[in-house]
């Protein structure tokens, strides 16, 4: 049985993507996923009370535990803890990834997992015993007929029509500067900074607490009235007992729409003396109080470009890298020849870059870093949240829908014979 029959227009392969803040599944070929939900998914102890499984699927294996996914971010219930399988890009809960891939099959796909081939894309530093693990629950748990494991800043690239580039991804957790040269990570030029879309969020929240605004989720709010610009919110508040994992996501889903609505990334360094007559941008929080934000919105960002400054969990700024300087090492470590192609297509992705300005400022610093030797840097950003958000699935979506592509799978065959080792040989 060869990989061939599963690729092209003959049987549609299914396409995975997982992240930190969001987990994205889809057919190959077509151009966004077919579902995107939470990362974070609800977990009931058995001894708790009883939990709706309409829209999530309960355990069956311990009985000891049950699992909600999308629903449990959503509805408030008491009793659900909620976690993420994911940590450092990578599959950390087996037990909740299973869940979630069930999940998909049961709700969106509709369809026997033995009926499609599988894609799925992984951090670029995954680690060969992760890998072999996945391998191993797809064939063994699900029987799917051909699977795929590729990287994200390969699909990245892929996506952007190109095989060669600079892939600075962005995200809820971390900022990593990957470089791909023909199709292939450079691994020992990666490099990873923790200032990303959740660092910008706790800088919200530390602005908050000094101006003492108070942060309250929208599911806490019965009613509310509509104020004058910096007046005592009037709002009529709820009671629900809910567990403090789901209030803080909550909260934090809050702070991440300010983020996203407000927050700003200034042309250079910043300099609040020079920003002063910077007009003020209103934002109504889910209470009803309404303030207006000047200079204060680019303060939250600043450290993702300057991370001098920065204590992030008790690390200082001294061992942090901000990004241009993340972007710059990492073309810095690849090999001499290869670097006026790095340098040529600098691509952006995740989410956190969408930040307004965020593309301005990392073209103006790394114009700056680039060796006079490099004749022509780009910085390559689409336009579209879309496709800056799900790059990596696109590129999934992609090459797995090529004609080109089938010889490429790791069939039902090729692992009966080889073994979950296989994966390292069929998907560098």
């Amino acid at each position: 049985m060869s990989g061939g029959v599963y690729g092209g227009d003959e049987v549609g392969a299914l396409v995975f993507d997982f992240g930190s803040f969001s987990t994205r599944a889809g057919y190959a070929g077509e151009d966004t996923p077919k579902v995107d939900f939470p990362s974070s998914i609800g977990i009931l102890q058995a001894q708790s009370q009883p939990m709706e499984t309409e829209d999530s699927l309960a355990s069956t294996e311990s009985g000891a535990k049950k699992y909600s996914v999308e629903a449990a971010t959503s509805v408030p219930r008491g009793g659900i803890e909620l976690n993420n399988f994911i940590k450092d890009g990578m599959i950390e809960d087996w037990d909740i990834f299973g869940e979630v891939v069930s999940h998909v099959y049961k709700r969106y796909f509709r369809c026997d997992a033995k009926e499609h081939p599988v894609m799925m894309s992984e951090a670029s530093w995954n680690t060969r015993p992760k890998r072999e693990k996945l391998t191993e629950l797809m064939f063994e748990q699900y029987n799917v007929p051909a699977f795929f494991l590729c990287k994200q800043a390969v699909l990245t690239a892929f996506a952007n029509g190109r095989s060669s580039g600079l892939i600075i991804d962005s995200g809820a957790t971390q900022t990593a500067a990957v470089p791909v040269h023909d199709g292939y990570v450079l691994q020992q030029a990666i490099v990873r900074t923790p200032l990303a879309g959740d660092f910008v969020t706790a800088q919200c929240r530390t602005m908050f607490e000094e101006k003492q605004v108070e942060i309250v989720p929208s599911y806490l709010v019965a009613s509310r009235e509509i104020v004058k610009e910096n007046e005592r919110a009037k709002y009529k508040r709820k009671e629900v007992e809910v567990t403090r994992s789901f209030h803080a996501f909550k909260v934090k889903e809050a702070v991440h729409d300010f983020k996203c609505s407000i927050c700003q990334v200034a042309d250079g360094p910043f300099d609040e003396t020079s920003m002063v007559n910077v007009l003020g941008t209103s934002y109504h929080f889910p209470n009803g109080y309404n303030s207006s934000f000047g200079v204060e919105r680019f303060k939250p960002t600043e450290a993702l470009f300057n991370a001098t400054n920065v204590n992030l969990k008790g690390v200082h700024g001294t061992g942090l890298l901000g990004i241009p300087q993340v972007a710059s090492t990492s073309a810095g470590m690849c090999d001499i020849d290869i670097r006026p192609g790095i340098y040529g297509g600098v691509i952006l992705t995740g989410g956190n870059t969408l930040l307004n300005g965020f593309t301005d400022r990392l073209t103006r610093e790394l114009t700056m870093r680039t060796p006079p030797t490099i004749k022509a840097m780009k910085v390559v950003s689409n336009n579209t949240s879309v496709e800056r958000r799900f790059s990596s699935w696109i590129g999934g979506s992609v090459l797995a829908s090529l004609g080109t592509f089938q010889q490429m799978w790791i069939s039902q065959r090729e692992y009966e014979e080889h073994g979950k080792t296989c994966v390292e040989r069929k998907c560098p």
